[in-house]
């Protein structure tokens, strides 16, 4: 079993905010695997797939974003998921809109939402694919991250969906320093 995560808030009040950035991928991963992330467990929505052989579980918690860890450590402790077959899907201000990166480890990065994960999971050793929004500039960050973007900018987060959706999909063939490799070039 292999988990893809991919953090947001619910309903249609967040829906194409910048936050929700990580749902979007989901869904992108989703339609490309053919399945409807339409089911409700682990406190959240989620669908199983089969891509490249494996079992894949998408999940989008419907915790709210502070609260994610919740959500994914009840769905890894319950199908008894080893953390290297977890990707964790999330908005980043700290890079440029439609920048991807992915990473192996490290800090939360001031997300709360990757923080509580990590809380919850006791590491901080997960794969994590970071989607760029931007920064904030002088506006609050809690404001510019729930904001929807605006049309030039929109074109770049719909690209970096599919970078991100592909390497994700490249990550559960060839493992995560192939997929960094590949995808974290600028």
């Amino acid at each position: 079993m292999w988990m893809i995560v991919g953090l947001g808030n619910p309903g249609p009040k967040y829906a194409d905010t910048r936050h929700n950035v990580g749902f979007a991928v989901v869904d992108a991963i989703a339609e490309a695997l053919g399945v409807k992330i339409s089911q409700r467990k682990f406190g959240a929505k989620m669908a199983t797939a089969d891509a490249t052989g494996k079992t894949v579980l998408l999940l989008k918690p419907l915790t709210y974003m502070n609260r994610s860890g919740h959500s994914v450590a009840t769905a890894a402790g319950f199908y008894k998921l080893p953390l290297e077959h977890l990707m964790v899907v999330l908005d980043d201000m700290a890079l440029e809109p439609g920048r991807i990166r992915l990473r192996g480890q490290g800090s939360a990065g001031g997300h709360h939402g990757l923080e509580d994960i990590l809380l919850r999971l006791g590491t901080d050793r997960l794969a994590r694919c970071r989607v760029g929004i931007g920064s904030a500039g002088l506006q609050d960050g809690a404001d510019y991250v729930l904001d929807r973007p605006a049309p030039q900018e929109k074109a770049l987060l719909e690209e970096a969906i599919r970078r991100s959706r592909d390497a994700i999909l490249y990550w559960l063939e060839h493992g995560l320093d192939k997929t960094m490799t590949e995808y974290n070039r600028d």
